[in-house]
């Protein structure tokens, strides 16, 4: 079992797979490089609110979601910003309450809300937030 928190080894999506122990994971991420069509960075953070090993998607320069690992289930990071924010507010009440109460809660710095949202299944959620990642694309939604 790897140590998310160990900068000394860089582990694979496989590894940081097993450290969650939860399927929904791989499919997460599968189901991202499909659609986006690119490929997941994994990079070590030394940021002291955060700190450990996490799974960045970029898609033409543009940061799609970064995803921090925990065991049993992992956090999806969404930066909301100026340009999807309308877009956003306009689909938020079709989403599920958690991820609307999220939304609202969060607090917005430089124009921007950094939305953490929590993801252990493959229900509303995951469906809400591939949503949000939808609109962050500049894509359909």
């Amino acid at each position: 079992m790897i140590d998310i928190k160990e900068k000394g080894y860089c582990p694979t999506l496989e590894e940081i797979g097993e450290y969650i122990n939860n399927p929904v994971f791989l499919q997460f991420c599968m189901d991202i490089k499909t659609k986006y069509k690119c490929k997941e960075t994994i990079e070590f953070s030394s940021c002291s609110w955060e700190s450990g090993w996490n799974v960045k998607f970029k898609k033409c320069g543009k940061k799609l979601c970064t995803i921090y690992p925990r065991e049993g289930y992992f956090t999806v990071l969404v930066v909301v910003g100026q340009k999807e924010k309308v877009v956003v507010e306009a689909i938020i009440r079709e989403c599920t309450p958690e991820l609307g109460n999220i939304y609202r809660q969060t607090k917005e710095g430089n124009g921007q809300k950094w939305m953490m949202l929590d993801l252990e299944d493959s229900e509303e959620m995951y469906v809400d937030i591939f949503r949000i990642i939808d609109i962050r694309r500049g894509g359909k939604h």
